[in-house]
């Protein structure tokens, strides 16, 4: 921990403050990383890009996650295989989900346009080559990989006591009714959990970019962390792209406080707290 995990964050926070490119010894040059960095328009371009990737893909992904995981939990022959189907996406490595995905939406040799116009017959759109598709794209492209997160959801809703239900039933309550005051308030706890992880994962998104759009086109896939990797990586501006690396860090750390501490309103603990 202190060796791999522990000593790495401390240097990160020390190069943050100088002018390091692997080569040369690192030079001290105060917050001028972090100035430059706020008066960087790419820095800002990432952050809208992130910001835009993240307010669409976790809640849908989160709907979607819940919705897969109450049909996967009624009692009906074949359950067990539906449940592994729908999991087995998220065990692929992601750079091969993203070259698998980068030959679908192809836009001239692709499945999907294919099928588009074979049942619709209109033209499908240019997907990752245009800059109002290619985040969409992606957001589609998240949603191959729900399985985890239902699984989560699924063990959630075994926690539900059917009495409840029982209960409801009982008083005339129509599912709908049912799924708005038992199922949503008795998987809030799940739904925080998964609505914090899903942040964190979407603030950090890079195979996506880095496989398939190299953060075009013109910069409309421009992702924070891939933004940091051409810092680091690609311009050897070690100091610079540690700066990004704790810019990035506080601001997941505020938003994670913001959510629980909205999460008081919504989110329902069994035993009353």
């Amino acid at each position: 921990m202190v060796l791999f995990i522990g000593g790495p964050i401390i240097m990160s926070l020390y190069f943050s403050f100088t002018q390091y490119n692997i080569a040369n010894p690192p030079v001290f040059v105060g917050m001028k990383n972090y100035v430059s960095l706020f008066h960087d328009p790419l820095f800002w371009k990432s952050i809208k890009v992130t910001l835009y990737f993240t307010i669409v893909s976790v809640p849908v992904g989160l709907i979607l996650s819940l919705l897969t995981a109450m049909l996967v939990n009624l009692d009906i022959p074949g359950q067990r295989f539906f449940r592994t189907i729908i999991y087995l996406p998220t065990v692929i490595s992601g750079v091969a989900m993203a070259m698998l995905w980068t030959w679908l939406l192809n836009p001239q040799l692709g499945i999907v346009n294919y099928l588009i116009y074979k049942f619709f017959h209109v033209q499908g759109p240019q997907w990752l080559f245009s800059e109002t598709w290619v985040i969409p794209s992606l957001v589609v492209m998240t949603f191959w990989g729900l399985g985890g997160n239902m699984v989560i959801y699924l063990a959630g809703l075994k926690g539900v006591p059917d009495s409840l239900y029982e209960a409801a039933q009982l008083d005339g309550a129509s599912k709908f009714r049912q799924f708005w005051n038992i199922t949503l308030p008795m998987v809030s706890p799940t739904t925080l959990f998964l609505l914090i992880t899903g942040i964190i994962g979407s603030f950090q998104v890079f195979v996506q970019a880095a496989v398939m759009t190299q953060g075009g086109p013109n910069y409309a896939s421009y992702f924070f962390v891939y933004f940091l990797y051409q810092q680091a990586f690609g311009s050897s501006n070690m100091g610079y792209a540690s700066a990004m690396a704790w810019v990035l860090l506080i601001g997941v750390l505020i938003l994670t406080w913001i959510v629980m501490k909205l999460s008081t309103r919504w989110v329902y603990y069994e035993g009353g707290n």
